[in-house]
């Protein structure tokens, strides 16, 4: 959906997000304004790239505000895993952190109902 006013859209993003602004903007796939600037690139047109870059340092970013929950979700996932990136964290080893963050949470879950209600503690206990 445009939203009125150009920016560049981080959550979407492949390199600078300009692309995926654009597709915000004008409420087109992604995918088709990426495969026109690079057909576009091919076909003899490199200023292609100096306005993609032009547009990346001149255009606002698109405020934190103006994001879904999902989209939200998706940019800081994006964000953890360059910053894991960064710091030389395998895959193997951030996929056990998050495995052991779910198991933390489901566990204070757990504790929180069966100590809040002791009915609810009783079935629970009944069921397993």
């Amino acid at each position: 959906m445009s939203r009125g006013h150009f920016y560049l859209d981080k959550s979407n993003a492949k390199l600078a997000g300009v692309c995926a602004g654009i597709a915000d903007f004008t409420d087109v796939d992604a995918l088709w304004i990426r495969l026109g600037a690079v057909l576009l690139l091919l076909f003899g047109f490199p200023i292609v790239i100096a306005i993609y870059i032009a547009v990346a340092l001149i255009a606002d970013k698109r405020p934190l505000s103006d994001y879904s929950a999902h989209e939200e979700e998706r940019l800081l996932r994006r964000m953890e895993r360059r910053r894991a990136k960064k710091a030389g964290i395998g895959r193997g080893e951030r996929l056990r952190g998050e495995l052991s963050d779910i198991d933390r949470r489901v566990a204070d879950m757990e504790a929180h109902y069966s100590s809040s209600n002791s009915r609810l503690a009783a079935e629970i206990e009944s069921l397993r």
